[in-house]
């Protein structure tokens, strides 16, 4: 008898452990499902500015510096009045040649003499960081690009929209949980989410 109830027991602690990790299982991959999505509308919200410089030259990359600068000085006002990414899309392309015209005089300016191209693109970001504290998950982004000389040396990047580029720009996208995204701790989902794109293809 004795025997029979342990078996009974065991038989029912033994359905509980697997109905418990199957809600384990389920509660993770809703929590995932949930990240990632909130992770594609941060990116859906976003527009970045992406500038390649010519080579990784001591002076070239200096100049990118200079030519970053000069971009996000020229786009601030053009920019200003955009209340969604679509306007900041729709205004960024009318502005390109302003931007383009404003990064070819600070490289005339600089003594050089490269070609400079600016264009909005759609292309695959990494997982980012920036010096004041944001962290943008990887995927597909919109970016306006602005290409110096060959375009071979190390680029820089950051947010034309919302105004995230400086630290004191005091913008910021309109739902929370996306500036909750973008300044909270989520190194390990970031990291697995990126894993996840570059298995799928997604990154490609």
């Amino acid at each position: 008898m004795w025997t029979k109830v342990l078996r009974i027991n065991r038989a029912i602690a033994l359905r509980l452990a697997a109905a418990v990790a199957l809600g384990l299982l389920t509660a993770a991959l809703w929590q995932g499902i949930g990240f990632a999505r909130l992770c594609a509308r941060v990116r859906g919200d976003t527009l970045r500015l992406h500038v390649l410089a010519a080579s990784d030259s001591a002076a070239d990359q200096a100049l990118k510096l200079q030519v970053r600068d000069a971009v996000l000085e020229a786009a601030a006002p053009l920019l200003a009045d955009s209340t969604d990414k679509q306007q900041a899309l729709d205004a960024a392309a009318d502005a390109l040649p302003a931007l383009e015209a404003a990064a070819a005089e600070t490289v005339r300016a600089a003594g050089q003499s490269c070609p400079v191209q600016a264009e909005l693109v759609r292309r695959y970001f990494p997982t980012t960081d920036y010096a004041n504290g944001l962290t943008l998950p990887a995927g597909w982004y919109d970016a306006v690009q602005v290409k110096i000389g060959a375009a071979s040396g190390h680029n820089w990047f950051c947010v034309l929209y919302p105004s995230l580029c400086e630290a004191a720009a005091g913008g910021g996208y309109a739902r929370p949980e996306e500036n909750d995204l973008v300044v909270g701790d989520y190194v390990l989902r970031f990291a697995a989410l990126e894993w996840w794109q570059r298995i799928t293809g997604q990154a490609e």
